[in-house]
């Protein structure tokens, strides 16, 4: 419990509530467009650190909102909560829920870019929900800024004839005319006085070593006051609220929180599954007949393994304890490999949320990780009729027992200048891509959409997309589902053994060009024996590539000088015999560099 006086909730009433979110693709200025607008209702003062509510170290380095957060701002008598949202594809869930919790949305738009996919993707969402959209074009201060191209863009989006308002949130110019508008355009809670049941959307939720589960809550209907007894109705969990607040920017306790607020809640949760992001709170003594709508469990698309270069084992599974806490969307399980060990199978929601994961692991707990190579999770489904889903090529079943294997697909949205599009659809048909539509939002700048697998997407395209297009190109994509696909495990032998983690699951077309190029990577990593060592890449039991690791030879004829050239031959012979016998008893001994080399994503 905090020692901090309780004070009660300012009493603005729901007509005086505004209740707003931010749209925008990395790097457009959602955090710092925030740092001014606290300047301006004074909740911030004095110096303060740049992007505020990027509280994490990661965040401010790479310039991107990974969690949610939510602040509360009075202006002119009212009172504006601000949820700034994260603007990766990855996290997409989080922001959905963060849509649900307002009235209205800022549609923020760099004057140097454009529209980005991402930004569309989640406008769209915005508008299904029904949210005042108040389009804004940032950054006009800079030199390179083109706020005319960039409002037709808008304008092609969005149609109407609203007003766009241009302003520089680094320097602060036109931040009041946002401020003024969000008064004017926004609509109030709307607040249902035939239901005086406590609903409470859950929008994020983050742990606390020292006081557990921190939940931030909009209020849908009713009152809630602190001491309250309240559920969870997803997973029926019972608790009393130990500390009822509101983010000012700081954690504020009050009384209460009216139909329409938003603020936090601290229970005895200690986990953040039992809190779950789009989870509804209500009273457990007199509980809502139904749930806020759009609940569902972030479900994870990308896999991979992680394991400890030093032996680490227990360290690591200590650490994952300690990440789940804070990142519900991240699951993970034991796993074994005969190369590399105790480790685990990890799921993430998407490539940027691996990489700030490993990141983290790294950084916090101080750990050197073997990252594999990442899958996503297919459907097999066996003659028996039964499905299975499978995260790990050694998860797959024998290949007499599959009926078939479904990849996972997603409609990809690419917003690109003109000039690249040729460069794009070889790309995306590379990929096993099928155009869905072209759509020009100016003469400069195109919007392409693909059909397109999944595994296809999480590695490497994007970095090729953005070396094709020399960086201006953006990408969003939205999971559609599951198609039957010609799908094989690839295996690698080395001396006729199989190295778990080298196996892969990729399509038959893909089969051939994969397993050449890791039988030419290991090649060059594995140390050179007394005998020849083949790698090779199989296909159940056919050989689809092969190199070979040369014997360490020994210069047997260097001490014959003259004489009968069959004295050398006799002494070849020999060395011949004895490397043959080798190769028969041998085992080869593969370093644990050669597994992290070979496998760690960034060398590849």
């Amino acid at each position: 419990m905090s020692d901090r006086p309780i004070t009660p909730a300012p009493r603005s009433g729901a007509p005086l509530l505004r209740n707003i979110c931010t749209i925008a693709h990395i790097d457009h200025g959602k955090s710092t467009l925030a740092d001014r607008m606290l300047e301006l209702t004074g909740v911030l003062k004095g110096s303060h650190d740049a992007q505020y509510l990027d509280r994490m170290d990661l965040e401010r380095e790479r310039g991107i909102t990974i969690k949610a957060a939510a602040v509360r701002m009075p202006y002119k008598d009212h009172i504006f909560n601000l949820i700034d949202t994260p603007g990766h594809v990855d996290f997409a869930y989080e922001v959905s829920r963060a849509l649900n919790a307002c009235e209205g949305a800022i549609l923020l738009v760099d004057a140097t870019q454009g529209v980005e996919a991402q930004t569309i993707a989640t406008l769209f969402q915005a508008i299904e929900v029904g949210l005042d959209v108040i389009p804004v074009i940032n950054k006009v201060d800079l030199p390179a800024a083109d706020p005319d191209r960039v409002e037709e863009e808008i304008h092609h989006l969005i149609g109407g004839n609203d007003e766009i308002i241009r302003l520089s949130a680094k320097t602060g110019e036109g931040v009041d005319v946002l401020l003024d508008a969000i008064i004017e355009r926004v609509r109030p809670p709307e607040v249902d006085t035939s239901d005086d049941a406590v609903r409470a959307l859950i929008f994020d939720s983050v742990f606390d070593p020292y006081r557990g589960v921190i939940t931030y809550v909009r209020m849908m209907s009713g009152e809630i006051h602190d001491r309250a007894q309240v559920r969870l109705m997803s997973t029926g969990f019972v608790t009393s609220i130990g500390e009822l607040g509101v983010l000012a920017p700081g954690p504020t306790p009050v009384q209460r929180l009216g139909a329409g607020e938003v603020g936090y809640l601290i229970t005895g949760i200690k986990e953040v599954q039992n809190a779950r992001v789009g989870d509804t709170v209500t009273l457990a003594a007199s509980p809502a007949a139904s749930s806020v709508p759009g609940f569902r469990e972030p479900k994870p698309m990308v896999w991979t393994g992680l394991y400890p270069e030093e032996g680490e084992y227990e360290e690591l599974r200590d650490a994952l304890d300690k990440l789940r806490l804070n990142d519900a969307g991240f699951v993970y399980e034991p796993e074994t490999s005969k190369a590399l060990g105790f480790g685990f199978r990890c799921g993430f929601l998407g490539m940027l949320h691996m990489e700030i994961a490993t990141e983290r692991l790294h950084r916090e707990f101080n750990l050197e990780l073997v990252v594999t190579a990442p899958t996503v999770a297919y459907r097999v489904v066996l003659t028996s009729g039964e499905e299975l889903i499978v995260h790990s090529p050694s998860d797959l079943p024998d290949p007499s027992h599959i009926e078939h294997i479904e990849e996972p697909f997603v409609d990809a949205m690419i917003i690109s200048p003109a000039a690249f599009i040729g460069q794009i659809m070889e790309l995306c048909q590379e990929k096993r891509g099928e155009q869905r539509k072209l759509d020009y939002l100016s003469p400069e700048r195109v919007e392409l959409t693909y059909a397109m697998p999944l595994g296809e997407i999480i590695f490497e395209f994007f970095d090729q997309l953005k070396t094709r297009t020399r960086g201006y190109a953006s990408l969003d994509y939205d999971i559609t589902g599951y198609r039957e696909a010609p799908m094989v495990r690839v295996d690698l032998l080395v001396h006729g053994t199989a190295v778990d983690a080298f196996s892969t699951i990729v399509h038959r077309d893909r089969a051939y060009n994969w397993g050449r190029a890791m039988t030419e990577r290991l090649k060059d990593l594995i140390p050179r024996q007394q005998f020849d060592v083949a790698i090779q890449a199989a296909i159940g039991a056919k050989i689809i590539a092969r190199e070979t690791v040369k014997a360490r030879r020994k210069d047997v004829t260097a001490k014959c000088y003259g004489g009968d050239i069959t004295r050398k031959r006799k002494l070849l012979e020999k060395q011949k015999k004895g490397k043959a016998k080798m190769r028969q008893i041998g085992e080869v001994e593969v370093p644990p560099d050669v597994f992290i080399r070979a496998l760690r994503v960034e060398e590849k």
